[in-house]
């Protein structure tokens, strides 16, 4: 997200957390808007997205936007992580996903992350919009919740509630709802949500 007016008609929406890329090569760069501006909901989780940033940076954002979060979305090392908790917010490492071997990775990031997201493997950071094979997940036996994410559009939304897995905390949505990149389209959202709440 980066349009204040965008974020305001999603940040009314039953949904937990919203994400600010602060990488600078993404077409999603945050740049140097104002969030307090915007008037998000405290329940709402600010979520700041990093790739292989320094800690110092990264401590610098969650001053200045008053960041709940971050989600770290490159080759970040635990270490990183550790020192990142001493900030008091809530750390989301992502994890490339092709094969089940790429969940081994998991384990050595389990003591220094609150939640994992686990996204389609894909030559450049961030989003490609394409889903990898989520049965792959059956494979994941760590205590770490994490976030399904990579590709999920709202015909996807059927297939998520049948997708039991004890460790499935939330769904991390983009590319597939928006109008121009950080632009989302609130029908679409609006559809999915309802779709996702409705009764098994």
């Amino acid at each position: 997200m980066k349009y204040c007016g965008n974020i305001q008609e999603v940040a009314r929406l039953p949904i937990d957390y919203l994400g600010f890329i602060f990488y600078e090569k993404s077409p999603r760069y945050v740049g140097d808007m104002n969030l307090s501006d915007c008037d998000i909901p405290p329940h709402i989780v600010k979520t700041g997205v990093f790739v292989d940033e320094t800690v110092e940076k990264m401590n610098v954002c969650i001053k200045k936007y008053r960041l709940d979060a971050v989600q770290l979305h490159g080759s970040e090392k635990p270490d990183l992580c550790r020192e990142m908790q001493k900030s008091g917010v809530k750390i989301i490492k992502a994890f490339s996903i092709e094969g089940k071997e790429d969940l081994a990775l998991c384990e050595h990031y389990s003591d220094v992350c609150d939640y994992f997201l686990f996204d389609t493997k894909t030559s450049k950071h961030g989003g490609s919009g394409v889903k990898f094979d989520w049965n792959i997940l059956l494979h994941y036996q760590g205590k770490t919740p994490f976030f399904l994410s990579g590709g999920i559009g709202v015909a996807d939304a059927e297939y998520i509630r049948s997708f039991a897995h004890p460790a499935c905390y939330g769904v991390d949505v983009n590319s597939r709802f928006e109008t121009q990149p950080a632009l989302k389209n609130i029908a679409l959202l609006k559809q999915f949500i309802q779709t996702l709440n409705s009764e098994l």
